[in-house]
């Protein structure tokens, strides 16, 4: 199964492994799959299907993920869906 793709090489995620601990939180909430742990760390194994929804860095407890949540298209769809309304990140067919 291919996996889904927002956009490619534009995806505002990044991990500072000098602050993380290993403790696993990311793989636990990311609804994609970006992480995983390697070497007792966190690495991000396919930062292009990340969708920006920003679960990693608000649970991560060392703060060493960021993101910017609300952003580009995965917000647009998300809300869109909960409003059932077109995408508005307009790139997606919606305004």
């Amino acid at each position: 199964m291919k996996k889904h793709r927002y956009l490619v090489n534009v995806v505002s995620l990044s991990l500072d492994a000098e602050k993380c601990v290993g403790c696993g939180t990311c793989m636990q909430v990311c609804p994609r799959e970006v992480f995983a742990i390697e070497g007792g760390k966190a690495a991000i194994l396919d930062r292009d299907a990340c969708m920006e929804c920003g679960a990693c860095a608000l649970n991560c407890p060392v703060e060493a993920l960021s993101v910017d949540a609300g952003v580009g298209c995965a917000y647009a769809i998300i809300v869109g869906a909960l409003l059932r309304r077109d995408p508005s990140c307009g790139c997606c067919g919606g305004e």
